[in-house]
């Protein structure tokens, strides 16, 4: 009697399970993909704002495109395969469910392409054009595991039209401005602990924990959950200016700004309810209390979210130590304190669903070099460091990050004046991520309890083709 009191009580949650959203799928520090270019890879994107080598200047600084005295043609294409490994040190199980599975490999093989036009006008006067996916990746994990309850799949993915033009007047200054045409997708799933909603519904309709018929439903209904999922999309505008400062002939320093982004993605949420299979007497009120559930909690809506992405700053330095050497440094501060919660509406207004995010502003350090080996060689590397906008006791299974270091190499070889083909490779090590949560609000009995840590990791491999027209 006391086991099913318990089991009830801390149960009544579940109702309110519903969807839990957490925060976005992660790559870079948050969920930046950084990815902009082969080339940039190759030494952690030092220098990003000032090294204007290539078309792919066109993200990092706007301005950078003036350096550019022929047209080109930048594709690049970059695997980013991120390893996100949960071990269990103390997690519980949510009420009526098994406690499941550490859920295998939560990351995947993810392909994020970018292509770069930039035309000059003139000597004044260029003009160039970027498609970029700033922001994404995805998260999944294997069914049935411990946190299923929090969290399954989580996909956001942007494409960013990035029209620009520059202005290099005289001298040592060029300015850029660029707009950012922006589409993002997300979809969102888990489950519900919809035993633990039946017999919150059969609580509240007088059945009383303990009781007889409780513990019976409380026996038949075991184990049962239900499965939400959410999608929606938007489109939205923002804008990005830069400015380049030839220093010398040698040298140069680039600063780049990129306004936030505000967004209400509209979208459904969905519920696949199980049908319960129970025997006579008990079908027609297990059935009763399931109608009830479906029709007042886990219903179809519509849904609506507000989410600001993050400004972004850049600084960065570029010198030519000599006819081989290259130094290349770069600040990279992101305004993600822009999002202190991921909330969903339904279509009445009533809250879905709120987690709070709290994300703090993050920096990115990095530090890279050329080397010429020749007039068709070159080798990059670089090292990053790269903070997580995540704090440790807000960390959610959507996005379990921390704290990461870049290590990265690659090279060029330019097969002929107007083809250059471009190679760089990346490995991030990532901070023990620590978890203990059970959902938002809070109850073990709805959403189990998370306890433990992640093994993070990523791999990026990218190539570029240059060409020059």
């Amino acid at each position: 009697m006391t086991c099913s009191f318990k089991r009830t009580a801390i149960a009544v949650a579940a109702a309110g399970s519903l969807l839990a959203i957490g925060a976005l799928p992660a790559h870079a520090a948050g969920f930046q993909i950084n990815e902009s270019s082969a080339s940039g890879l190759g030494t952690a994107f030092a220098g990003g704002a000032a090294a204007a080598e290539d078309a792919s200047i066109l993200w990092s600084n706007a301005a950078g495109i003036s350096r550019l005295r022929s047209r080109q043609v930048v594709g690049a294409i970059h695997l980013v395969t991120p390893s996100l490994k949960f071990r269990n040190e103390g997690s519980l199980p949510a009420a009526s469910q098994p406690l499941g599975g550490n859920g295998g490999d939560a990351g995947g093989v993810n392909v994020v392409p970018d292509l770069f036009v930039v035309a000059p006008l003139d000597r004044t006067w260029t003009v160039g054009l970027g498609v970029t996916a700033p922001y994404g990746l995805v998260t999944e994990y294997d069914d049935g595991w411990i946190g299923r309850f929090q969290a399954m799949k989580s996909s956001i993915r942007t494409l960013n039209l990035n029209p620009t033009v520059a202005w290099n007047p005289a001298g040592g200054l060029a300015f850029g401005l660029g707009l950012d045409v922006q589409r993002i997708q997300a979809v969102f799933t888990n489950r519900i602990n919809y035993s633990g909603a039946l017999l919150s519904a059969a609580a509240s309709r007088g059945i009383a924990p303990g009781s007889a018929t409780f513990n019976a439903i409380a026996q038949a209904t075991a184990g049962l959950e239900s499965a939400a999922d959410i999608r929606g999309s938007d489109n939205a505008v923002g804008w990005n200016a830069g400015v380049l400062w030839e220093i010398d002939g040698d040298s140069r320093a680039g600063v780049h700004y990129r306004s936030p982004i505000r967004y209400r993605i509209d979208g459904r949420a969905t519920f696949a309810n199980p049908v319960p299979s129970v025997p006579q007497p008990l079908a027609a009120v297990v059935g009763a209390l399931a109608t009830g559930v479906n029709a007042a909690v886990l219903n179809d809506t519509a849904v609506t979210s507000e989410v600001k992405l993050p400004a972004i700053v850049n600084l960065s330095y570029f010198t030519a130590l000599d006819r081989h050497w290259d130094v290349m440094v770069d600040a990279q501060w992101t305004q993600w304190s822009s999002i202190q919660e991921l909330a969903f509406r339904r279509s009445d207004g009533s809250l879905l669903q709120s987690t709070p995010e709290h994300f703090k502003d993050a920096w990115k350090l990095a530090l890279g070099v050329n080397r010429r080996m020749g007039s068709d060689l070159m080798l990059r590397g670089g090292v990053a460091v790269d903070r997580s906008p995540v704090q440790a006791n807000l960390r959610t299974p959507r996005l379990p990050d921390a704290d990461r270091l870049w290590l990265a190499g690659g090279f060029q070889y330019r097969a002929s004046p107007s083809l250059s083909v471009d190679a760089g490779a990346a490995y991030l090590w990532v901070r023990k991520a620590t978890i203990s949560i059970s959902g938002h609000p809070s109850s073990t009995s709805a959403y189990g309890l998370i306890d433990g840590r992640y093994d993070n990791r990523t791999v990026i491999l990218s190539a570029q083709a240059t060409l020059v027209y």
